[in-house]
């Protein structure tokens, strides 16, 4: 999938980079604005209220490796915890690192995150359509085929985009 999709209501806009989105929206005129989503999250993302591809900026990264993009922050852990991540080969920071990784590459995890990810969008444009909440039931009971059919009614943009990033 790629990496953002602006819709005006329930028509899809554009999708593509966030500079292409940003062009998109531009070139459309913002009334009214656009919604715009990370297509792997599921979030809206903000755009300037008057957008073009030359304004896009994202935000600076925090202290640490600019290769890594590592941002400090305090965990509290017993001392036990500590002792068996100062024992690990590259230290805590390294551990911690393998072991979220681990998590996050989980099945369970992956499908967990890409369902909360489709309601996240889901939400936003079409918490107002028929059905919603029985789509949302059925994506939650990890019905595809109930979650489908509800789904059958809504615009077309809609119900193709929420169910091409059902499936990943």
């Amino acid at each position: 999938m790629t990496s953002h999709i602006a819709f005006v209501g329930h028509r899809r806009l554009a999708i593509g980079s966030l500079a292409d989105i940003s062009a998109a929206v531009a070139a459309a005129g913002n009334d009214p604005m656009p919604l715009v989503f990370d297509t792997k999250s599921g979030a809206v993302v903000d755009l300037e209220p008057t957008p073009s591809a030359s304004n896009v900026t994202l935000l600076p990264r925090g202290r640490g490796r600019p290769s890594l993009g590592v941002v400090p922050r305090e965990i509290t852990l017993l001392p036990r915890h500590w002792e068996w991540l100062a024992a690990q080969p590259g230290g805590a920071s390294v551990a911690l690192r393998q072991l979220i990784d681990t998590v996050r590459k989980d099945a369970a995890g992956v499908q967990r995150a890409r369902r909360d990810a489709v309601y996240r969008c889901m939400a936003a444009l079409a918490g107002d359509l028929p059905g919603f909440e029985e789509a949302a039931r059925a994506l939650f009971a990890d019905d595809s085929a109930g979650f489908a059919k509800q789904l059958a009614g809504w615009p077309a943009d809609v119900h193709d985009h929420l169910l091409a990033m059902l499936a990943g």
